[in-house]
């Protein structure tokens, strides 16, 4: 889901986990398909330590990456439930909550190193 916001709101952006699933959840496609932002394309990537020189920030959702891998290093970290395995309620509150922090992202970007 924060994937397709982050494109939506104009970012380069990749979904990556260090566990990724082999698809997109049904459920985010579902209550994404609600704001008109189609995910179903998307790829869940792997994110290891070799990949992190590719992207300008990491942010992480906050579903456990401390466990599967200490040494990665998020830059941010929203701190969000994962909503795996849950109903559509919680998969819409996860969905708004995420949709703020993209659009927070305005605000800090300013504070992170883009490649030229």
């Amino acid at each position: 889901m924060a994937e397709g916001f982050a494109r939506e709101y104009g970012y380069d952006a990749a979904s990556a986990g260090t566990m990724p699933e082999s698809k997109v959840a049904s459920k985010a496609i579902e209550v994404m398909a609600e704001l008109d932002i189609d995910i179903s394309a998307q790829i869940p990537n792997l994110l290891d330590l070799e990949s992190l020189d590719v992207w300008d920030m990491v942010i992480s959702m906050g579903c456990g990456v401390e466990e599967t891998c200490p040494a990665l290093k998020a830059d941010i970290d929203w701190g969000l439930e994962d909503p795996m395995g849950q109903g559509l309620d919680v998969y819409r509150k996860i969905r708004d909550d995420i949709t703020e922090q993209v659009q927070g992202l305005a605000d800090i970007t300013t504070m992170f190193h883009t490649h030229d």
